[in-house]
């Protein structure tokens, strides 16, 4: 939990909303953060530690064959012993697992001299408590055994705060001095975990994390990666990353003030070039492509993948396709993953700019203050759903525009739709659903054979989706639209706000979010 003034008073906010907004500002996911989801916390480990020291509270399970015998759990009192009948004392404490065999023969042999066989193991570790602190969620002394692994008092801890503590930089104090360091990329990267002895009253710090670095492109894990120190190389940093086999080049991006460096390296200087906190590394192929992937989909027959030269264009990709009597050819829709990253772009700008100004607007009495704090909530719950948009990345495509201009990138994904004869309504409407198309009915009438309007529709701002994809603004009572078989009719909803700057940012958002994929958020 957070504590931060808003509008003139306090205000709180999780730790799960603070990750959120945080994300705007960065949408890649953190090397390891997935990690502690609670699969760790409950389990109870009675793993063999050949050097594990004998404490007091330990169970030793003990049986005795021969000239004599013996059956039984016995535990390891304050002093450190354990005690056997017709045997006496063997004092275990500090001795290593390992040796407790030997240790208890050589006791009894002192009373039977021979034909004397033992067999001893730790049935039950002693139970403490340890302290996590640091960047964790939920700081607190936790209980467990003293076998237990960091990992598992991490996660009853809740786990690390994302971009806040270090997985790398995590110090384990037994009165107040450090007596272990641990790495946990070691686990994550090969599943190494070190062998460990806690005691009582252990305090596990998770640090605060110091150095990272961005890693995306032409990589098997494109995350955010945490540094051991600010002057490591692009080699030191490729044995996390994997990088696919077709990699031969990657940049360096780095921030002077608030302006952008940007360096291109082959990938035979990545031991030369060194990275420090806060850059961005981005691997590619260089390799010059010449031919592209085009996906087609829909209502036609024949492939539905298909190579092509570069350069091809979408009106000679649309040759080669066999289409039906019921492909619908006049509303041809092309998807391309580049228009959808811009979209994307867009509204990630649109919801930083609107998480700011609802951070920095000021109210000018305590009653306003407590409606914007109120809002804020609102909003942020509003931005947390919209961050999750996928634009679709529709190039809309007019029947007489000249397709032969339109060149094939790879990945592009051409979708040929039914011929319809359908409306479908959708949005605040009291009945949303499809309708037959009838020329004669306008916008308006539609939306009254779906019920009308519901209570929070927004009458101003009805969009209109033509089938190929054009998206065309409608106000009610007016005639400026008119209805075409396939059409969609989106019916977007109020914005609950009595700020007018943010309810303007907010509808521009929704607003491109349904031209973007065709479906409706609302507040």
């Amino acid at each position: 939990m957070s504590v931060f003034t808003l509008y003139g008073v306090e205000f709180s906010i999780d730790s799960n909303l603070s990750s959120e907004t945080e994300s705007l500002t960065s949408g890649k996911a953190y090397f390891g953060e997935q990690l502690f989801q609670g699969n760790f916390k409950e389990n109870t480990q009675y793993r063999y530690n050949p050097n594990y020291l004998i404490n007091v509270g330990d169970v030793i399970s003990l049986k005795i064959w021969g000239a004599y015998s013996f059956e039984g759990d016995i535990p390891v009192d304050k002093q450190g012993n354990i005690f056997i009948p017709q045997v006496g004392v063997v004092h275990l404490l500090g001795i290593p697992n390992k040796n407790i065999k030997e240790k208890i023969s050589e006791v009894i042999s002192k009373t039977f001299s021979d034909n004397i066989y033992v067999y001893a193991d730790v049935k039950q570790y002693q139970p403490i408590s340890v302290f996590v602190t640091g960047a964790v969620k939920k700081v607190g002394l936790y209980e467990g055994l003293s076998t237990d692994s960091v990992l598992q008092f991490l996660d009853k801890a809740g786990g690390i705060i994302r971009g806040q503590g270090s997985y790398r930089n995590i110090t384990i104090l037994r009165n107040r001095r450090p007596v272990k360091s641990i790495d946990l990329y070691s686990f994550l990267l090969n599943g190494g975990v070190d062998l460990f002895q806690f005691r009582n009253g252990d305090v596990i710090l998770v640090n605060p994390v110091k150095y990272f670095v961005e890693v995306d492109g032409e990589v098997n894990r494109p995350y955010i990666f945490e540094l051991r120190g600010n002057r490591s190389t692009v080699k030191d940093i490729m044995k996390y990353i994997l990088p696919k086999t077709t990699t031969n080049s990657f940049m360096i991006t780095s921030w002077k003030g608030m302006n952008e460096d940007t360096r291109e390296y082959p990938i035979s200087m990545a031991s030369r070039v060194r990275v420090k906190n806060g850059m961005k590394v981005s691997f590619f192929s260089s390799h010059y492509a010449d031919r592209v992937h085009v996906v087609v989909e829909g209502e036609h027959k024949g492939l539905h993948d298909i190579t092509v030269e570069k350069g091809e264009s979408l009106y000679g990709v649309l040759k080669k396709i066999n289409y039906t009597p019921l492909s619908d050819i006049k509303n041809i829709r092309l998807y391309r993953k580049s228009v959808a990253d811009t979209q994307k772009q867009l509204i990630d700008s649109m919801l930083k700019d609107l998480t700011r100004k609802v951070f920095t607007a000021s109210p000018s009495t305590p009653d306003e203050a407590k409606i914007r704090t109120e809002e804020a909530n609102l909003v942020m719950k509003f931005v947390e759903e919209a961050k999750k948009a996928q634009p679709k990345g529709q190039v809309v495509l007019g029947f007489r525009d000249n397709l032969s201009k339109i060149r094939m990138e790879d990945g592009d994904r051409i979708y040929i739709p039914k011929k319809s004869n359908v409306v479908v309504v959708q949005g605040q409407v009291s009945i949303p659903g499809a309708q037959t198309y009838k020329e004669y009915y306008s916008v308006d009438r539609y939306i009254e054979t779906s019920g009308g309007y519901t209570d929070r529709a927004d009458r101003d701002h009805v969009l209109v989706i033509r089938a190929n994809g054009k998206a065309i603004s409608h106000k009610s009572g007016s005639d400026d639209v008119r209805i075409e078989p396939g059409d969609s009719i989106l019916v977007l909803g109020e914005v609950g706000t009595k700020n007018l700057m943010l309810a303007k940012d907010i509808m521009q958002i929704i607003y491109q979010i349904a031209i973007s994929t065709a479906a409706i958020l609302s507040i």
